[in-house]
């Protein structure tokens, strides 16, 4: 029973964020997205000049500022948790949480990342850390640039949409940096990490995958992806900037972060693509191009949200991840580690 009401607690926190993420925020107005009367940051010219055609990253370019600090410390009986904050940015701390399970030695890693404008609370609360856990991997959870807490230093016009390019390039080069941190602690098992995406976390998964081979399993909800069709119809878009982001110039941006032309590369990856058939923010167009573009086997998809849960009643949050990490169950609370 415990088991049916935390899959419920999860399933309820990935659908908070289905619901919410169906429009940008919601307190900025038209006219601020805009830019109107809203002058450039005086921080922009402090920003690294980042390459947002490669997914790989440069290393020379994204120093670290700050390596590693750990701000907070929490134990419960299933899972501790670790808060660290990490940068390479001026004026863009990532914060990132390590959640652990007890009673494995050195557990394989699962990342996280939800769709924007998702924060990073779910982290922080107890059902999801032992969810992500309990078959045996550690969970490492964080947000996606120009998303949350990492909106900051910019006009209100630079949000996740009309920085798009940033927002999934800066993004994809933020996970490299992560696995790079999370190999040098030395308590987690990085022969092979897995990695979790929804929504615009989706389309990050898929393109860290693409970049970073350390990613052997992608499991992605309902991804976003097929920009040109996206852009035009996905209600996430304010119809009175729509036109801005349908030019040549804009899809030519964010063509070199499309989804679509890096999942057919990924079919040497253990990969699972899940699409919840009534989720509003991708358009039935981009949906059906992404379902085109994976093998039927690693396709799935669900009539609605209720059908999604019942499938997760099998696997969990992380059954499936560690199915093909080979990861082994957490033991049991107050049970002696083997």
């Amino acid at each position: 029973m415990f088991r049916g009401i935390m899959l419920l607690s999860v399933i309820v926190s990935l659908t908070a964020g289905f619901a919410s993420a169906q429009a940008p925020e919601p307190s900025i107005s038209h006219a601020a997205l805009s830019g109107a009367d809203h002058p450039a940051s005086a921080e922009a010219s402090q920003r690294p000049q980042e390459d947002w055609t490669r997914l790989q990253v440069d290393r020379k370019t994204l120093r670290e500022i700050l390596p590693g600090l750990v701000l907070a410390k929490s134990e419960s009986a299933n899972y501790t948790s670790e808060l660290v904050r990490m940068q390479w940015r001026p004026s863009d701390p990532i914060d990132i949480w390590v959640i652990k399970p007890r009673g494995v030695e050195k557990p394989r890693v699962a990342l996280y990342l939800y769709s924007y404008p998702s924060n990073i609370d779910r982290f922080r609360d107890e059902t999801w850390c032992t969810a992500a856990t309990q078959n045996g991997l550690a969970a490492v959870g964080f947000i996606s640039a120009l998303t949350g807490d990492r909106f900051r230093g910019r006009p209100m016009r630079e949000w996740f949409v009309p920085e798009l390019q940033e927002s999934i390039g800066s993004s994809v080069h933020d996970v490299q940096l992560i696995l790079d941190y999370l190999a040098r602690r030395g308590d987690l098992n990085m022969d092979g990490v897995g990695m979790f995406g929804q929504g615009s976390g989706g389309a990050i998964a898929v393109l860290a995958a693409a970049a970073d081979p350390r990613i052997r399993a992608v499991d992605v909800l309902d991804p976003w992806g097929d920009w040109p069709d996206w852009l035009k119809e996905s209600p996430v878009v304010p119809d009175a900037l729509r036109a801005d982001y349908l030019t040549p110039e804009f899809l030519k941006k964010v063509s070199y972060v499309e989804p679509l032309s890096y999942l057919p590369g990924l079919k040497g990856r253990a990969l699972r693509v899940q699409q919840i058939m009534d989720y509003p923010n991708t358009p039935p167009a981009a949906r059906d191009k992404i379902a085109a573009a994976v093998p039927l086997s690693k396709l799935f998809q669900f009539k609605d949200r209720a059908a999604h849960y019942e499938s997760w009643k099998t696997t969990g949050l992380s059954g499936w991840l560690a199915e093909q990490l080979g990861s082994k169950p957490a033991a049991p609370a107050g049970s002696a580690s083997k």
